[in-house]
């Protein structure tokens, strides 16, 4: 079973946020609460929100807050 995870990215491209799960709905409005969390400003200086599927939880960043 895949396994989503949702990142906030700072402008160099380090993992400012993480939430790992299964659940496809809720990692989709998980993804969408980080886009929307961003402020133009954010955006602007490079800030990214992005969600990504893996096959395990070897694969999921340590930080990350993992919902099972």
């Amino acid at each position: 079973m895949a396994i989503w995870v949702n990142e906030q990215l700072d402008p160099v491209g380090l993992v400012y946020a993480c939430i790992a799960c299964r659940d496809e709905t809720q990692a989709e409005a998980c993804h969408q609460s980080f886009d929307d969390n961003l402020t133009d400003t954010q955006k602007a200086e490079g800030w990214s929100a992005r969600i990504r599927q893996v096959d395990s939880w070897d694969e999921v960043p340590v930080n990350s807050l993992k919902l099972d």
